[in-house]
């Protein structure tokens, strides 16, 4: 059974810093591909930063500058560092991987960026 648990959202001020975790089971995880999505109220789901199983990173979102992902494989875990956060930045973050042509998603963490 794949499973995928979001933590380390919170409450936070602009400026201020978050490290997400996803926690990976039911997978080969250190040959999977896993990224981290966010999506705030009303709008759509979008891609943050993704981590291939060779390590390699993107980060097609107007996050890129301000967030970091990586990967312990011991661990079965990937992060998502944040900073310099932004009110803008307000959503629930969720992980996903593609496993065999199937999605899984996390419950999402959320984050809440006060002005």
């Amino acid at each position: 059974q794949v499973q995928l648990v979001e933590s380390g959202g919170g409450l936070v001020q602009t400026g201020g810093s978050l490290r997400l975790s996803c926690a990976a089971s039911g997978i080969l995880f250190s040959s999977s591909v896993i990224d981290w999505y966010r999506q705030a109220p009303g709008k759509q789901r979008e891609l943050v930063a993704g981590i291939t199983s060779g390590g390699i990173t993107g980060y097609p979102h107007s996050m890129s500058g301000r967030v970091t992902i990586s990967r312990d494989n011991a661990k079965n875990t990937v992060y998502l560092q944040m900073n310099s956060l932004k009110p803008e930045d307000t959503a629930t973050y969720y992980c996903r991987t593609n496993q065999g042509g199937v999605e899984y998603w996390g419950q999402g963490t959320q984050v809440t960026v006060s002005p």
